[in-house]
């Protein structure tokens, strides 16, 4: 048809050339497009040939993201139903779960101080506060010394593990950097991190470090200072295993004897056996907390460290603290202890449990000290604390020598301000003073500027 149009229109062109040249231009025009629509086929051919092999690795990946989102419909499925059948829990975890917790404070401290009979040494926990029988006697008075130091910053951290509704398991680990070397105030003001309480608490149980029970912690006072009222309180950590009932405790403790030479000299033997014995009730209500508190212990050394001294003497003390409200803020807190061989329980070991006689034997030391502190809030914002305390001791002269602590004293008065609740910005002034036997005495003068971060 294509040929006979041809021949129509153009008559003159049919006789230029031949019907046999045409048809084999038109021979070969149909053989190219032959060759292009084989050639298009076969690209197509390759295209669904990628395409298919396309299609066949996402149907795999679908098959496989298919299968893995059933598994874990299922295990979801399993879970809720553990879940569901669980007993219910009061703290809301179930059996075996521990639960975190952590705490403490940040405290920067800047302490000016001057002594009146000798120089305490440069970077010493001398310096950071007041240890009662480091006042220094007999030597000529030291200028102002001025020390920053953030070495009371502390971290504690809490569990508790729910074993079911009927017990409570918990424990406390507590971390500072005071009492422990380090490095210098050149450079690093670096300082070895310490342990300072660990426990486990098992229902009514407590096993491990803690404050002594012969200890009440909560009637210390409010000061800028580590103690405050040194002299006059009892301050220990120890191991422990105690039992608490209500207001009732109960505790055997960790035993360690400390001796007075016949030169004067402390000795440590490590010779102790039996535990110290501690018994203490505690009282509260709105009207605040009181205290009362007993320990017997066992005073020992053997013969391999004491001259060939070996004997046992018993040691025993009565303490009672409290805390009590006075008016609707201000506060009220003191002690009163007495007893023999209660040494190393006293003002940081004011003075040693016992001394040796002539014959060899124990011979303890009885004392007697108390501190009162009084708190004042003037407002949200600021409050103060006035305290004062004492120590006594009954040292046996001729066994002891006459260089040894008679008694000691300190008072102190601070003004603090938390512009927000967890901050504290504040100062204070502390006097402390030292007598020993023969009455030579030294005292401590310092202001302290502390800021503490709770949290």
């Amino acid at each position: 048809m294509l040929c006979a149009t041809c021949l129509a229109a153009s008559p003159a062109a049919a006789q230029d050339a031949s019907v046999d040249e045409r048809l084999d231009r038109l021979e070969a025009l149909v053989e190219g497009l032959i060759e292009r629509l084989d050639a298009q086929e076969g690209a197509n051919e390759q295209e669904q040939i990628a395409m298919q092999a396309e299609r066949d690795e996402m149907r795999a990946q679908g098959a496989a993201l298919l299968a893995a989102t059933q598994d874990l419909q299922t295990r979801q499925d399993e879970l809720d139903e553990q879940i569901a059948a669980a007993p219910p829990s009061g703290g809301g975890s179930s059996p075996g779960k521990t639960t975190f917790s952590y705490g403490g404070y940040v405290k920067l401290d800047a302490i000016t101080q001057r002594t009146s009979g000798g120089q305490l040494p440069n970077n010493s926990i001398l310096r950071d506060f007041l240890i009662p029988v480091a006042i220094p006697v007999g030597g000529e008075p030291s200028g102002f010394d001025t020390d920053f130091s953030a070495r009371q910053t502390r971290f504690l951290f809490n569990t508790e593990t729910d074993v079911g509704t009927e017990h409570a398991l918990k424990s406390h680990i507590e971390l500072d950097f005071n009492v422990t070397e380090g490095g210098n105030e050149r450079i690093s003001n670096s300082f070895v991190p310490r342990i300072r309480q660990a426990f486990i608490t098992y229902d009514k149980w407590t096993f491990g470090q803690a404050w002594s029970t012969f200890q009440n912690v909560g009637a210390l006072p409010d000061s800028l200072d580590f103690i405050g009222v040194t002299p006059g309180t009892v301050f220990d950590r120890q191991p422990l295993i105690r039992y608490t009932s209500g207001g009732l405790q109960l505790a055997v403790e960790q035993p360690e004897t400390v001796v007075t030479d016949s030169d004067g000299s402390r000795v440590i033997a490590g010779d102790d056996q039996l535990p110290d014995v501690v018994a203490r009730y505690n009282w509260g209500g709105d009207w605040g907390s009181l205290t009362a508190t007993g320990i017997l212990r066992q005073l020992h050394v053997s013969k391999d460290d004491l001259q060939g001294v070996d004997d046992s003497a018993v040691g025993y003390g009565l303490s009672v603290s409290g805390k009590l409200r006075v008016g609707p803020r201000d506060d009220f807190r003191f002690m009163a202890t007495a007893g023999d061989g209660l040494g190393r329980y006293i003002g940081l070991n004011l003075v040693n449990d016992a001394a040796i006689t002539a014959a060899g034997e124990l011979d303890p030391i009885f004392t007697y000290s108390g501190f009162a502190a009084f708190r004042h809030i003037w407002s949200d914002k600021l409050r103060s604390t006035i305290a004062g305390s004492y120590f006594k001791a009954d040292n046996p002269v001729l066994l002891t020598t006459d260089q040894v602590t008679d008694e000691s004293w300190n008072a102190f008065a601070n003004l603090i301000w938390s512009p927000v609740d967890p901050l504290s910005i504040g100062i204070e002034y502390l006097y402390a003073e030292r007598t020993l036997e023969d009455g030579q005495s030294g005292n401590l003068q310092k202001v302290q500027v502390s800021t503490q971060y709770k949290f």
